[in-house]
């Protein structure tokens, strides 16, 4: 059973972008533009090491920036960012983080290791993507048995 540590893993890239509270959310998302991503996870510098603290996607954009008529030059991420975030680690089974992410209605999911260091982030398409590889191996694998090639 495949775990959300291993679907980071398979990613091309393990790059995680994130952006300070204080971060505007015309920085923000000319950020998310530039680099085609749907959400960043808002840090805040800890002694050791980054404390995550929200999540600042496409639909915090439209439901708390645009229709609420904010500046963009002016709103900060603390302000609009998701504060109560859904979480997962790299132990969870992707057929458990496809749950949740149903059940929440949530596009993006950031991971923590064992040491609660932040390990990735996980997004539906990702999930699309690896459910996608898994039905064209098992078809290939019946084409195969069907054709006396296995």
């Amino acid at each position: 059973m495949a775990t959300a540590g291993q679907l980071l893993d398979a990613k091309t890239s393990h790059r995680v972008f994130t952006a300070s509270p204080e971060t505007t959310v015309f920085d923000a998302t000319r950020l998310m533009n530039a680099e085609r991503i749907g959400a960043l996870l808002v840090v805040k510098d800890g002694a050791s090491r980054d404390h995550l603290v929200g999540i600042f996607t496409e639909r915090d954009v439209l439901r708390r920036v645009v229709a609420a008529g904010l500046s963009p030059e002016r709103t900060r991420l603390e302000a609009v960012m998701t504060r109560e975030m859904i979480t997962c680690t790299v132990d969870t089974p992707l057929e458990e983080v496809s749950e949740l992410m149903r059940m929440e209605r949530i596009r993006h999911l950031p991971v923590f290791d064992l040491a609660q260091q932040i390990a990735g982030l996980v997004s539906i398409g990702d999930l699309n993507a690896h459910q996608a590889d898994r039905l064209k191996l098992a078809l290939s694998e019946a084409e195969n048995y069907i054709h006396g090639r296995a």
